[in-house]
């Protein structure tokens, strides 16, 4: 039996398959297809178990990250959504908070709510702070406003009341009558989908919730007729933004809990390769066709936020923290109004693609700098699976970059890899540099197509002393989900301030939300030797606004003390500072329900005697430098123990990576490349 897993990119789609019994591993890539991503991952799953001789019959195990989701909110390509509301709030989406990105920057301007004004609703109904009822819903004013939205077009409907993290009788008798006027209609109510107090993100996130919701589930039909096509009958996981795996009818529910969902899988793996390197601080470094992913692992563990924005709009979902920039390979460089060289954010994606791919496109890329640069191999990629035209990428940076700029083609080329470099610099900074972390105390794990490719220069820029590329790089996100576990997340609202009552409720709305957890567990068949909880508690001192996410220890019922004094260093290590004396508010009240997935652990690589594979070719490193005469291993034929004298290019199906002058590397015992600066 076999197990696989997939991520779904702007540029490619990825596959890793593993052996059940034996751990092995088989690594494939097909291009994305944006229109219909299941496409790709139908026809990849195909030609991969043909190209492995697996039938099948014998797949035990699909897991697969997307970013369906939130391409639909970038690209607004949900449906018509309507807001139902208490009378009086129908506009919290357009007024949102009164915070800017950049105080002072007159060009930034709030995105447009996904629900226009004349299909957000008012209704009669109202709840106190407590969940008291004030006033009962008013149903027959609901069901008109109801007819009216499905008359204007409304596919799906948000239903938001006031204080419904409290008391969700009201939204349930919404959806109720919604449901009974126009069952064809998708209906999210707010405390199925975050049960938390903060009245504009909690609607936020349930209109998202209910603008792609429609068409997500179309994605997930077609995805399941075509792996049935295919012959592969196991019911598909998807990843989500937390860092583990939901089924479809949990995700057909709450798609909005899949944004970020394929980077999240590539921090997941990064943790599990990098302890098993007894590597414990790691700066990920995901570098794709479009973007660049970066992230913090501190102690062996990735860093989590419930704050993030997708174009624009508050996401209030527990996810793993990454920061994106727009910097990738398929990052288009050209001339600004004034001539100066920009590369990204746009990017030429899967089609047009890059200039030297052939595709149709005709915008300079910085996958094209890295071909005319002899970084990336001239003439195929993917195991020769796609020809490289040098030629043609050539005239482009010749006639678009050189010539205007006055300068070679390579300088030309050299520039935008510069300039691409700065871009993900800055990434790395914003994770560490600007919350108190010194970029030299850790390590660049380098992951993604175009990781590996660039990981030195960042390290040099950014003051990173070792990079680790794991095998086959550019899968690792899929192989992450091969690495993570099935999960959910649940969360309740408090708001008391902390003393030895209050902590007594919190001990029994803990145990609630653990009750609620093993029950979803079971639903998704996950047998009882094989289910985990863990507990956090968001609390913030009297008078803050920011809350400060904390771990309970379970198996210390009752220790407030132990609570307390966890708050008081995690406020240390966030804000530099702590106040013992100021009262503690409990604010969230959360549990992780987690069911375990057998998986493949890492092993040892064997010491082999296998002569390495190589050749030769020119490659460009600077004005200064200029063409040298560069080694080009086949990483799968580098034994564990060799050490390698820079510069060198190491060459597999998913990614390449580069070792500069006067740095080294090493192949350790798990088959990774360490490189040091």
């Amino acid at each position: 039996m076999v197990r696989i897993g997939i991520d779904v990119g702007g540029t490619f789609t990825d596959f890793v398959m593993a052996d059940s019994e034996t751990g092995a591993l088989c690594y494939f890539k097909v291009p994305s297809s944006p229109a219909d991503p299941s496409i790709a991952i139908a026809q990849g799953a195909r030609e991969m178990l043909e190209r492995f001789s697996v039938e099948p019959r014998d797949v035990a195990y699909f897991g697969h990250g997307t970013t369906v989701a939130t391409n639909m909110v970038i690209e607004r390509r949900g449906v018509t959504t309507g807001l139902v509301t208490t009378k009086g709030f129908r506009d919290v989406l357009a007024i949102g908070r009164q915070t800017r990105p950049a105080l002072y920057d007159h060009a930034i301007h709030k995105p447009e709510p996904l629900v226009q004004r004349r299909h957000r609703v008012e209704v009669d109904e109202r709840l106190v702070a407590s969940g008291d009822v004030l006033r009962e819903l008013d149903e027959e004013s609901l069901a008109e406003q109801v007819k009216k939205l499905v008359a204007d077009g409304v596919k799906s409907i948000a239903v938001a009341f006031l204080h419904s993290y409290r008391n969700p009788s009201h939204e349930e008798q919404a959806r109720r009558v919604i449901q009974q006027m126009a069952p064809q209609l998708h209906v999210s109510i707010s405390y199925e989908v975050l049960p938390e107090f903060r009245e504009f993100e909690r609607t936020s996130t349930t209109v998202l919730n209910a603008y792609v919701a429609p068409r997500m589930q179309t994605y997930l039909d077609r995805l399941r007729t075509r792996l049935n096509d295919v012959g592969v009958g196991v019911e598909p996981l998807t990843f989500h933004s937390n860092g583990g795996l939901m089924p479809l009818k949990t995700v057909e529910n709450l798609p909005v809990l899949t944004c970020l969902s394929g980077p999240a899988a590539g921090i997941v793996g990064s943790a599990v390769i990098g302890a098993a390197a007894g590597i414990s601080e790691i700066i990920t470094f995901d570098v794709g066709g479009t973007s660049t992913d970066v992230s913090l692992i501190t102690g062996g563990h990735p860093s989590f936020t419930s704050d993030r924005l997708v174009a624009g709009h508050p996401v209030k979902m527990p996810m793993v923290d990454i920061h994106v920039v727009g910097a990738g390979g398929g990052s288009i460089a050209k001339l600004d109004d004034v001539g100066a060289l920009k590369v990204g954010p746009t990017s030429a994606g899967a089609v047009p693609g890059p200039v030297a791919f052939g595709k149709g496109g005709e915008e300079v890329t910085l996958t094209d700098a890295n071909i005319v640069l002899g970084r990336l191999n001239a003439e195929k990629l993917l195991d020769g699976r796609m020809t490289v035209d040098r030629d043609r990428a050539v005239a482009v940076i010749d006639a678009r970059i050189a010539r205007p700029l006055g300068l070679s083609v390579e300088e030309a080329a050299h520039g935008i890899l510069k300039i691409a470099t700065a871009n993900m610099s800055r990434a790395i900074r914003a994770v560490s540099t600007e919350h108190g972390y010194d970029p030299a105390d850790f390590t660049l794990f380098a992951f993604g197509g175009a990781g590996p490719l660039h990981a030195v220069d960042v390290a040099q820029e950014c003051g990173i002393g070792r990079v680790l590329v794991p095998k086959e790089p550019g899968t690792l996100c899929a192989r992450g989900i091969l690495l993570a576990d099935v999960s959910r997340d649940f969360v309740r609202t408090q708001l008391l301030p902390l003393n030895e009552d209050t902590w007594r409720t919190v001990g029994r709305v803990l145990q609630d939300m653990q009750q609620e957890g093993d029950r979803w567990l079971a639903q998704e068949d996950v047998p009882q030797a094989n289910r985990r909880f863990h507990f956090h508690i968001d609390g913030r001192y009297r008078g803050q606004t920011h809350d400060i996410r904390v771990l309970v220890d379970a198996e210390r019922d009752g220790d407030m003390q132990g609570f307390v004094e966890a708050f008081h260093q995690a406020h240390r290590a966030q804000h530099g500072h702590d106040n013992p004396g100021r009262v503690i508010e409990i604010v969230n009240c959360r549990v992780q329900a987690v069911g375990l997935v057998p998986k493949n652990s890492l092993s040892i690589a064997t010491q082999t005697a296998t002569v390495p594979s190589w050749d030769q070719r020119r490659v460009y490193f600077g004005r200064d430098t200029g063409w040298l005469m560069t080694t080009v291993y086949r990483r799968d034929s580098l034994p564990a123990g060799m050490e390698l004298a820079g510069p060198v290019i190491i060459e597999e199906m998913s990614s390449t990576t580069i070792v500069l002058p006067g740095q080294s590397a090493v192949i350790d015992l798990l088959g990774n490349i360490l490189i040091r600066i």
